[in-house]
């Protein structure tokens, strides 16, 4: 394998699957010498890896790989979402962005991310800006170290933004969509009224009905 065909930009999200905290897109940059080191500590798919050590990571990645980190919090992505109404459509336009970013640092012709939707989507975004690369879209993405490297970095920043609302909201702000998820919803509505929601949560989410009580089910 020539060199040059290591050099790839790895990108994946975080928060997706959240109904608190934003929608965060990391694309990290990785060549022969940093994807070694990567190997070195261990680099894997973020959900393997305990959020303790995500936060340890994290930064360690950041240090020795050009990296971009976009991140939409809850108020924006609800704007955002309220406009394109379609999340592929919305991750595409936070692939793109932190691509586009990051390739205004290092000249790199591929990136990998996860299978999520129309890659023409992605590609579409970077042309209007002048941009061409190749992107490989795969099931599983995260088996590479790029990717992995990109969802930690991500993680990381999810982490961090979601135990600022909770402190912003005085109350603790679970991960995922659970009935603990909905309670807190319910705490928050109570304590700061439901406009406040939309600043901490993605409303689009089945989980805004169960919290707000419009639903049975």
């Amino acid at each position: 394998m020539p060199p040059d065909s290591i050099e790839r930009i790895g990108i994946d999200e975080s928060g997706k699957g959240d109904y608190f905290g934003p929608l965060v897109v990391a694309a990290v940059f990785v060549d022969a010498t940093t994807q070694d080191e990567l190997a070195l500590m261990a680099v894997r798919d973020s959900k393997k890896i305990s959020d303790g050590r995500i936060l340890e990571l994290a930064p360690d990645i950041k240090t020795i790989c050009p990296h971009s980190v976009i991140v939409i919090g809850p108020q924006k992505y609800n704007e955002l979402y309220a406009k394109i109404r379609n999340l592929n459509r919305l991750l595409a336009w936070g692939h793109a962005k932190a691509l586009e970013t990051l390739l205004e640092r290092v000249s790199c012709a591929r990136a990998i991310s996860d299978q999520f939707g129309d890659e023409r989507l992605i590609l579409n975004a970077l042309q209007a800006k002048g941009r061409t690369i190749v992107l490989e879209q795969r099931t599983k993405a995260e088996s590479d170290l790029a990717v992995a490297a990109a969802s930690i970095v991500a993680r990381a920043e999810f982490l961090m933004r979601l135990k600022r609302l909770s402190e912003d909201v005085g109350t603790a702000l679970p991960k995922g969509a659970s009935p603990a998820v909905e309670l807190a919803g319910r705490i928050v509505v109570k304590k700061h009224g439901e406009p406040r929601l939309a600043s901490v949560a993605k409303l689009h989410f089945k989980t805004t009905k169960a919290v707000l009580g419009t639903s049975v089910g």
